[in-house]
């Protein structure tokens, strides 16, 4: 088979190794990848944004199967696109794709059918949102409503700090873009985790857990990332926990969505927060996480394409997934003052040495190959992957791995998996 794979990040590079070792596989085309996918796979330009520009490579390449990795292509209605011509794709629809796209559609809907998530308010002017703050109490969660490369939520400990998120989302002073709706949530505390999951329209089945490091700081400081390392053990979640996420969360997501209408076809990962209250709903992507893919993809053992040919074609629940036991970590090389502004088109050394140490794979995220040279070319530039018989283990092996790595003004966090390796 001939497979197309949409996107240029980490995530994007993780799964096309993890589908290279499918037998199936006869060759993958990316569009439009970056260095590391380059040696994988044949690399084409494509504008991620533009629906037109999508469906040339589609119809240039003929791919048997196409995998739509991030939100953007999914947020045009790329998939839409694909299925109006009777082509395979690999992703949800436009309507679908709500679910990332619109936190106050998501919220909504999490209301309509009962799944736990915080108490919240949506707001389309500035004073409707300050007017909504004094409904929660501080700490108070403000979030963007439409795609903000997860850099749209702000935590804000004081009422002033919301007031100034609040008329920074309005004015686009925050993220560049102006929200037409902005939702504030209560603040939830406990145990984060990623529960990925795959859905044919009708069943689900779910992935090992993952918990993502998203604050820029070590102990979770600072400013929000689309995240800085994640980890994921087979002690996460016990498997009752597993089962009642499952049924109470998951597989009512994937109902809901099929009784209006929109049927679900695809990843869906469900930000968790593991409260007193029990696990609650923090948002709703509807493709695979970044940099948990990575973690995800080093202990899967069964085919990926397998999976991903019997979710387009409404046959999951006779697909079975088999996992390393033990866990996997993943640190991420960032570039200097992201997620503000950086620097890119600076040369990397030490990617080779990293890979030759047993266990690890750089996987790369913001990346480009310039004149044989791979660069930076992004605020999160490779993702040091490895699995292991322990947590512990996991992680010496990725450090070590990202210890080898050197370009100018690398910035990564040395504790990812604390939270863990206290308990």
């Amino acid at each position: 088979m001939k497979v197309l794979v949409v996107g240029a990040g980490g995530r994007e590079h993780a799964l096309v190794w993890a589908l290279k070792k499918s037998p199936r596989v006869t060759e993958i085309v990316c569009a439009p990848g970056n260095g590391g996918m380059a040696a994988l796979a044949r690399c084409v330009p494509v504008n991620q944004k533009d629906v037109n520009d999508l469906m040339r490579v589609v119809s240039e390449e003929r791919p048997d199967l196409t995998i739509v990795g991030p939100e953007l292509p999914l947020s045009v209605g790329m998939v839409d696109e694909m299925q109006r011509r009777g082509l395979k794709a690999f992703g949800p629809t436009q309507a679908a794709a709500m679910l990332e796209t619109s936190k106050s559609f998501a919220k909504r809907f999490m209301q309509r059918h009962n799944i736990p998530t915080a108490n919240y308010a949506v707001c389309t002017t500035e004073k409707e949102a300050l007017e909504s703050l004094h409904l929660f109490h501080l700490p108070v969660v403000v979030k963007a409503d439409g795609l903000a490369s997860g850099k749209g939520v702000l935590i804000c400990e004081t009422k002033t700090e919301a007031e100034q998120a609040i008329a920074g989302l309005f004015s686009g002073k925050l993220l560049g873009s102006v929200e037409t709706q902005v939702v504030i949530e209560e603040f939830l505390t406990g145990d984060e985790i990623s529960f990925l999951l795959l859905s044919d329209g009708k069943h689900v089945t779910p992935l090992v857990p993952a918990q993502d490091h998203k604050r820029i700081g070590e102990g979770d400081t600072g400013l929000n990332t689309g995240g800085m390392g994640v980890y994921s053990t087979d002690a996460m979640l016990e498997p009752e926990m597993r089962e009642w996420i499952v049924n109470h969360i998951a597989q009512p997501t994937v109902n809901g969505m099929a009784a209006e209408d929109t049927p679900f076809v695809g990843v869906l990962y469900v930000g968790l927060m593991m409260t007193a209250r029990g696990p609650m709903v923090l948002e709703y992507n509807t493709r695979f996480g970044d940099p948990e893919t990575q973690a995800i993809m080093v202990r899967l053992e069964s085919d990926l394409l397998d999976a991903f040919e019997a979710c387009v074609e409404g046959r999951l629940k006779e697909t079975e997934f088999r996992w390393k036991k033990g866990a996997s970590a993943c640190v991420i090389a960032a570039s200097g003052g992201y997620p503000g502004s950086f620097l890119t088109g600076l040369p990397i050394s030490g990617i080779a040495e990293a890979e030759q140490i047993p266990g690890v794979t750089v996987f790369h995220a913001g990346t480009a190959l310039v004149d044989g040279t791979i660069v930076t070319n992004g605020g999160r530039v490779l993702a040091v992957t490895a699995a292991g018989d322990t947590l512990e283990a996991a992680l010496k092996t990725a450090y070590e791995g990202i210890a080898k790595i050197s370009f100018e003004g690398m910035y990564y966090r040395r504790d990812i998996g604390h939270r863990a390796l206290k308990k």
